[in-house]
């Protein structure tokens, strides 16, 4: 069967066939997956992939694209050091090898998700960091992505943090150029001490660069100050092609209030799952949240 052909019979097997695994309960977000891409309605464009940390950490490249088709969650930011070895160290024929895995797939390879960072005061590590970026740049165009998750990261006490913020920035800005050479995205985690909205958009305010964008992380410090509304949307306008979540049905955050704010926005990238406590059947856990981010885009979309 030719790929184009293969990625539309899982499509349609998937939405055919996964309405009995989920339930009458959870049927209304499945039967939303065609109506919705035919209505042009704000939200309609976007998407729910996984990034493989945790859920998908011990998965090799072919288990990974298998379970993600056989979920319908069908996009993946992959993360470095886990068992899908897609690293540095890939020789140029490894790469087309991986990027062609996905061509002949269902499944989207959205991004890399390096741990690179640029808030050490040491100018040798910061140097390597960039470099290395640099390198994951190089590697997810030649696989096939669109960019790369890095992170900003944490203050040191011995150093003011204006000027660990400029620094960060600074170092954004520079790969951010070298990112537009490549078609690719330099993709900020909103992520450890760095991670209050306010502190992410002083940065972003310095890595202006227009390949330099906000990867939405879904964490605790988005409820602080004047509340989520407010923190997302001095951050909205800088948003990339992802977005991270946890689990939809976790009660300690506000998702239904998020999927309004990203359906208003017509958000249009990915909401992508990295989470741990993962379920013992993890294609069971996909297929549950996979329902439930249609349930709720479909009740913002109502409200």
């Amino acid at each position: 069967m030719a790929p184009s052909s293969r990625r539309q019979f899982i499509r349609n097997s998937l939405a055919i066939g996964g309405s009995a695994f989920l339930g009458p309960h959870l049927m209304p977000g499945i039967q939303q997956m065609t109506s919705i891409a035919a209505d042009d309605i704000p939200g309609s464009k976007m998407k729910y992939g996984l990034v493989t940390y945790l859920w998908g950490q011990d998965w090799d490249l072919p288990t990974l694209i298998a379970n993600c088709e056989a979920s319908g969650v069908l996009g993946v930011e992959l993360r470095t050091t886990h068992a899908h070895g897609v690293e540095l160290s890939l020789t140029a024929q490894e790469r087309k090898d991986v990027k062609k895995r996905f061509d002949d797939s269902s499944v989207t390879n959205v991004g890399i998700g390096s741990n690179e960072r640029y808030d050490s005061p040491d100018s040798a590590v910061l140097e390597k960091a960039i470099e290395t970026t640099k390198d994951f740049l190089i590697l997810s165009h030649d696989i096939g992505t669109s960019g790369v998750k890095v992170k900003p990261d944490r203050f040191y006490e011995d150093v003011p943090r204006e000027k660990t913020i400029a620094q960060i920035g600074a170092s954004l800005n520079t790969l951010g150029k070298f990112a537009a050479e490549l078609g690719q995205e330099v993709r900020l985690e909103v992520h450890g001490q760095a991670a209050a909205p306010p502190v992410i958009r002083q940065i972003i305010d310095i890595a202006d660069h227009p390949h330099v964008k906000v990867c939405w992380n879904s964490n605790p410090t988005d409820l602080e100050g004047e509340g989520l509304e407010f923190n997302f949307n001095i951050l909205k306008d800088d948003f990339g092609a992802t977005c991270h979540v946890h689990q939809f049905d976790d009660k300690s955050y506000p998702y239904a209030e998020l999927m309004k704010l990203l359906v208003a926005m017509d958000y249009d990238g990915w909401l992508l799952l990295e989470a741990g406590d993962a379920p013992e059947d993890r294609i069971a856990g996909l297929k549950h949240q996979l329902a439930l981010f249609h349930e709720l885009r479909k009740q913002a979309q109502s409200s």
